[in-house]
């Protein structure tokens, strides 16, 4: 057998990963690369692709320009900034371009890659590769796409719509899945979702706010206790993990866990074991981890505040909730919503917001984002009484008092 190229890669059981929509394309490059002893895989977009390079055995990715949940661009940025070491290349639609990782230089298996989709798809790749560090630009835009809102959520907006993508995409999957965004945003209805949507639906969703555990309890509460472990165990206990077991564990506010608490974490997400207190056994859990944050986590490994090791396990397949300011189309969408229920609820006659009222709605800044419309959606139902609709004068924000406010307190 000659010294290939391949033939290392298959020597250091490295592959080449091919993500792209196009079954048949992806079929007939993987047939190509098995003839010469290379070994290669396949993703049919973007997320799967994260999820296969997290295993840390492919050394080229590449990619068909649109995908079905992820920006390419995005794609690839991500790719560089976790896996450095990783060759990208992205066909655009008539020429090949590259972006490499690593020291910028084509190594010979990812050459003969190319060479195979030039085979595969008539001479889409030029002689000559452009720039190694430009991604290709994005593809013309398409006409916006109904898609089903998740079960919890309302909104249609570019960004949730994308939000809604990316749930029905990794929901099936057991991959980890790191939620961000501010506060109020929704991460813990974005994160029923892709429960209520994967095969553990019928199993617990449990979840821990890692912010309000104190420190000293927070081991105890997550792993469990053995009768005896300390004073006052007059009992064993399940941790929330176990409770957990065959369901989804969501951990709120994840960037708040002491650094202690972040290395059993990381155990657990290696080797799928937990350990009680008190008890010298492992157990084996099976639940799959969401975690949620608004703080900055690359900040937070930066100034040693969160493992980076522990970061890039969480963070296999992140997804951004935008603030509501930023989502203005779906504000009356979600007032309505919001006055829909509540009214269902107090059993008010009001189901509608005035012309004014909506454009007040729509002016607000919502630095508390969809939790707060919710309280000012609900204030101003109390508030309107037996008027038909609600008016700007029944809408407050935070510190502020409403004009029938100021009316009640005056008739006091």
């Amino acid at each position: 057998m000659t010294n290939s190229p391949f033939n290392s890669t298959r020597k250091n059981h490295l592959s080449t990963l091919v993500a792209s929509p196009d079954s048949i394309f992806r079929s007939h490059v993987l047939q190509q690369l098995a003839a010469r002893n290379c070994l290669a895989v396949e993703a049919c977009g973007g997320a799967e692709a994260l999820a296969v390079l997290e295993e840390g055995k492919c050394h080229t990715l590449l990619l068909d320009p649109i995908l079905p949940d992820l920006d390419v661009s995005e794609l690839v940025a991500i790719v560089r900034s976790r896996h450095p070491q990783v060759e990208v290349h992205v066909l655009d639609g008539q020429n090949s371009k590259s972006g490499v990782g690593g020291d910028g230089e084509l190594r010979s298996s990812s050459a003969e890659a190319f060479r195979l989709i030039q085979n595969s798809r008539e001479a889409r790749i030029p002689n000559e590769l452009p720039d190694p560090h430009r991604c290709p630009p994005p593809p013309a835009a398409a006409p916006p796409e109904e898609i089903e809102a998740l079960p919890g959520m309302t909104g249609q907006s570019e960004s949730l719509r994308r939000v809604y993508r990316l749930v029905r995409l990794v929901a099936p999957r057991p991959t980890a899945v790191l939620l961000t965004g501010e506060t109020g945003t929704g991460k813990e209805l974005v994160a029923r979702a892709v429960h209520q949507l994967s095969p553990r639906r019928d199993r617990p969703f449990v979840v821990i706010n890692c912010a309000a555990l104190p420190e000293p309890l927070m081991e105890a509460e997550l792993f469990g206790y053995n009768r005896g472990a300390f004073t006052g165990a007059f009992q064993s206990r399940l941790g929330r993990f176990q409770v957990a077991h065959g369901g989804t564990l969501l951990l709120d506010e994840v960037g708040d866990l002491p650094l202690s608490m972040q290395a059993k974490l990381l155990r657990f997400l290696q080797e799928g074991e937990i350990q009680r207190l008190g008890s010298p056994d492992t157990l084996r859990v099976d639940a799959r981890i969401i975690a949620a944050t608004n703080a900055n986590l690359p900040r937070l490994v930066k100034e040693g505040r969160f493992r980076d090791d522990l970061y890039y396990r969480l963070a296999v397949f992140p997804i951004e909730i935008d603030p509501l300011r930023a989502r203005r189309e779906d504000i009356v969408l979600l007032g309505q919503h919001f006055l829909n229920r509540l009214s269902e609820e107090m059993q008010s006659s009001i189901r509608a917001l005035s012309p004014a009222a909506v454009r007040a709605l729509e002016r607000h800044s919502w630095p508390g984002n969809v939790r707060e419309l919710r309280q000012v959606i609900e204030r101003a139902l109390i508030l309107a009484e037996d008027h038909l609709e609600i008016q700007p004068e029944h809408l407050s924000w935070e510190g502020e008092e409403t004009s029938s406010e100021r009316n009640l307190r005056t008739m006091a």
